[in-house]
């Protein structure tokens, strides 16, 4: 009886097309050679896996394969896989990316320096009860690792330049053979880069970053909550060899203010009456965030802590577009 690849990756007939990719994805990680070296089984899976998802993510093959099982398939141009490479090159681009090494590597196989993306940061920003009712713009000033101005984010020092990684040759990869299979694992010498530093920066020392303070506008929109993160992108840490800049995360915090109370988009205000006011009702001033004192009629036999409302003296929706 022939192999089911319906059971090898364990998904149903039914399954669509992403669903059998995600299935393969996981199977493919899981049983990836990096993942299980010299385990037999695991390159046994890692091969089946693949061959099943050659199948069944082409629309032809598959209905062939539905209809007549393995027998159909001959004559189809299905292969079977010799080598990790060969996966590699047939499917890697599932992985989102050149092959199933950038997974575990953040790269492609034999790519060279790689780019980097920057490093995300975060800050905090106190603001007052009253700013929250119009928005504000804080100036904040953080430490922020910079591409060095010496070295132009080489890491190498002034009149010389990183060289080719004479181990891997530059590929930031080498490659070690198990059997009849070949693997490629991150170069343990350049880490990947394909370049080494001989001479360092005398500024950097060869990371490439050198820290300086920065100065940055974050607009806060009106109405915000404390604890809301707003999200700057791209001032984080520039990135390398061409990479995105990382993002800036600012953490608000709303100062109390001793009259004031929120609620929801609300804004509470206790006044205090004495028991004749409450009984026989009165006219009181009552003082808003904007700063103006609006006088309110209490009506007659108000209870304690009712609620008067006063139309637009609260927060405005933030999330009214």
């Amino acid at each position: 009886m022939g192999r089911d690849y319906y059971q090898i990756l364990g998904v149903s007939r039914n399954a669509g097309s992403d669903e059998i990719k995600k299935a393969y994805r996981q199977l493919a990680m899981k049983y990836h050679p990096d993942r299980n070296p010299g385990n037999k089984e695991s390159e046994q899976m890692f091969k089946e896996a693949a061959e099943a998802y050659g199948v069944l993510s082409d629309a032809e093959k598959k209905k062939l394969y539905d209809q007549y099982g393995e027998e159909g398939l001959k004559g189809a141009g299905t292969r079977g896989y010799s080598s990790y490479e060969d996966i590699f090159d047939a499917f890697g681009d599932i992985f989102g990316g050149g092959s199933i090494f950038d997974e575990f590597f953040g790269r492609g196989r034999g790519g060279g320096e790689a780019g980097k993306r920057g490093a995300s940061l975060k800050c905090d920003i106190e603001m007052g009860f009253k700013e929250v009712a119009t928005g504000v713009e804080k100036k904040i000033e953080l430490m922020r690792r910079e591409i060095c101005d010496v070295c132009r984010g080489t890491g190498a020092k002034e009149g010389t330049a990183p060289v080719t990684c004479p181990y891997c040759g530059g590929r930031g990869q080498v490659q070690q053979s198990q059997g009849f299979f070949t693997l490629r694992t991150t170069c343990p010498k350049c880490r990947g880069n394909g370049k080494i530093i001989e001479s360092p920066c005398r500024k950097c020392g060869g990371t490439k970053r050198y820290p300086r303070r920065a100065t940055i506008s974050v607009q806060i929109p009106a109405g915000v909550e404390d604890g809301t993160r707003l999200r700057l992108m791209g001032q984080g840490e520039p990135g390398e060899n061409g990479a995105p800049s990382g993002d800036l995360y600012c953490d608000v915090h709303i100062t109390p203010h001793p009259i004031f109370q929120r609620h929801g988009n609300d804004v509470l205000c206790e006044v205090p009456i004495s028991f004749a006011q409450a009984a026989l009702g009165c006219k009181i001033d009552v003082p808003t965030l904007s700063g103006n004192i609006i006088q309110v009629k209490v009506p007659k036999g108000i209870q304690n802590n009712e609620i008067i409302p006063i139309k637009g003296e609260g927060f405005p929706n933030i999330h009214r577009h």
